[in-house]
């Protein structure tokens, strides 16, 4: 089984636009895999600028917001990289595209640390976000699941939720909720 590092990743298209999309990294050795599936801006991005940095926050409100249209985060440029960092990241890792395997679906760019750092220290992760960022998840794939496989999970989450969410936890849910319950009520 893979391992993957659930990050925030930010890349910039050859016109200076930053990206900022919430993406599981897949570790592979020394190495990442950033395997973005088609289409998608990530991928665009990556072939004209061969770098990303993927950012590693507990702020889950930047996961759901991605995956809800709210993606006006505020970022810090980079010395020696062309992509920024967001400003919430409590560390990031610069990744440089070493290697391409295209494939019709889900691409694959081998990338190397390029240079790594500490922002901030992660002072635990509650539940409630541990729930927020699976919901993310699922949320990323409404349109892939039976609709009981979306009512077990939510049913299982919102315990967590219930339990040990704080207001950005209770925000980022709501956030996410709107569209699990678009895509239900429309299926």
């Amino acid at each position: 089984m893979p391992y993957i590092r659930e990050t925030i990743l930010t890349t910039v298209s050859a016109a200076g636009r930053v990206h900022i999309a919430p993406l599981g990294i897949i570790a592979d050795g020394d190495s990442w895999i950033i395997a973005p599936f088609r289409p998608s801006q990530t991928l665009d991005n990556l072939a004209e600028i061969p770098f990303a940095v993927a950012n590693y926050t507990d702020d889950v409100r930047i996961f759901a917001g991605c995956l809800t249209g709210r993606k006006d985060w505020q970022t810090v440029p980079l010395t020696d990289c062309p992509v920024p960092r967001i400003e919430a990241a409590l560390a990031h890792s610069v990744l440089r595209v070493e290697h391409f395997a295209d494939d019709p679906v889900r691409p694959r760019f081998k990338c190397a640390v390029a240079a790594e750092q500490n922002h901030a220290p992660f002072t635990g992760f509650n539940r409630a976000k541990a729930a927020v960022l699976e919901l993310a998840i699922l949320t990323s794939r409404l349109k892939m699941l039976p609709r009981e496989k979306i009512e077990a999970e939510l049913a299982y989450l919102s315990i967590a939720i219930e339990k040990t969410a704080g207001p950005d936890e209770h925000e980022a849910w709501n956030w996410l909720m709107e569209r699990v319950n678009g895509h239900l009520d429309g299926a």
